[in-house]
């Protein structure tokens, strides 16, 4: 009798576990419809109700955490991706580098100690709090008119009538040393690429100050060098500024052999390359230009979820004959900040998606390295930066 209720438990037990394999996500999150299952976990089983009782806590929940997913296999229906190669293919989840990354993959671009998504975060909340020099909603106010989606912004159709920027204090903002600082900068280059840049001493003294006075000169820019230094990226204050100095500002050649252009140019100015516009995602460039009626708004395809500056907006609009498709860019923001997030992202994340945290809200920075030729140690200059779309 022992031996038959031993068996009986054990079949029971059997049972139980095999039925709750069936009635289980466990695993399964993603797989396509399985009928020898008696519910399913991919996305299509909330609007045929088939969905298994745990599809929200195993599937949705964890869909955008690398938790227990580390090194798993590519599944195209995931949401985000937990293996080696989601670095290269900017699809990682925003814990990827928390929890699966090695040692080795933390390795910022400038040598020293690993540094985390959440430091990054912590550390942009803290740059957005101490930017004094934002705008205010008093100082400037924008007019966003047209929202196209994704699949419109390559259509070139002018869908706002007026401009984007409706209003801007420049007696206040502009004669801040910053924003001052960084018009000086602006006007020092040719928009076409293959064509060689050669600054004046005066000009390249106005990349100097435009350093010192966004990185030396503001607790932004102080924050940001003391994380750095503390991180061991780098041994002091002169390092610091002489490798943004040249990561930024250093030239190289995108087209026909020519010094042509730089991390700066090509995101703070904009370039023109292939008969398009290349780069350009700062909002300072955008307003000067649209008010020298020089560059014209047409829509924009995606805006950030901030109620107040900085905000971020994808933008298309044609500069003097050259339409560009999605101009992202940080708005009302000072230039100590827009220039230290995408230091940072630089520094932290090169060539890779780069989460910050501001206001509470995640904001997404592409960075790209320029791998054709490098200065110092073999370091890489920037290719570009820019707030990508959630």
């Amino acid at each position: 009798m022992k031996v038959a209720a031993v068996l009986v438990l054990c079949m029971t037990l059997l049972c139980q576990g095999y039925s709750n394999s069936l009635d289980s996500c466990r695993n399964r999150c993603g797989y396509g419809t399985d009928s020898g299952y008696s519910c399913q976990c991919n996305t299509a089983c909330e609007r045929y109700g088939d969905c298994c009782s745990d599809y929200v806590a195993e599937c949705k929940d964890s869909a955008f955490s690398c938790k227990g997913r580390c090194n798993e296999n590519y599944n195209s229906q995931n949401e985000c991706h937990c293996n080696s190669k989601c670095p290269q293919y900017n699809n990682c989840c925003s814990d990827y580098y928390d929890l699966c990354d090695s040692k080795t993959d933390h390795e910022v671009r400038g040598g020293g100690g690993s540094i985390t998504d959440s430091e990054i975060k912590s550390l942009s909340e803290a740059l957005y709090a101490l930017d004094s020099n934002k705008a205010t909603s008093s100082q400037l106010t924008i007019n966003p008119q047209a929202l196209v989606s994704d699949s419109e912004t390559s259509s070139k159709r002018d869908l706002s009538s007026k401009p984007l920027f409706s209003y801007l204090d420049e007696g206040t903002l502009f004669s801040r040393p910053t924003y001052a600082a960084l018009l000086a900068v602006l006007d020092n280059y040719h928009r076409m690429t293959g064509t060689t840049e050669d600054f004046s001493s005066q000009q390249l003294t106005e990349q100097d100050t435009f350093i010192k006075e966004t990185m030396s000169m503001t607790e932004v820019g102080r924050e940001l060098f003391a994380f750095l230094f503390t991180k061991g990226v780098y041994a002091s204050e002169a390092e610091f500024l002489q490798d943004l100095k040249m990561m930024w500002f250093g030239l190289y050649s995108r087209y026909n052999g020519k010094l042509d252009s730089s991390g700066f140019e090509h995101i703070f100015a904009g370039e023109i390359k292939g008969g398009k516009v290349s780069g350009f995602h700062n909002w300072i460039q955008f307003y000067l230009l649209e008010k020298r009626g020089l560059l014209n708004y047409y829509s924009h395809s995606f805006n950030g979820p901030w109620t107040s500056y900085p905000d971020v907006m994808g933008m298309q609009f044609m500069w003097d004959g050259y339409y560009k498709q999605v101009g992202s860019a940080v708005i009302g923001c000072s230039p100590e900040f827009d220039f230290a997030i995408y230091s940072l992202c630089y520094i932290a994340r090169p060539g890779k998606q780069c989460r910050l945290s501001v206001g509470g809200n995640e904001l997404i920075i592409q960075t790209y390295t320029w791998d054709n030729s490098s200065y110092g140690n073999g370091k890489k200059y920037i290719a570009s930066a820019f707030p990508s779309s959630p």
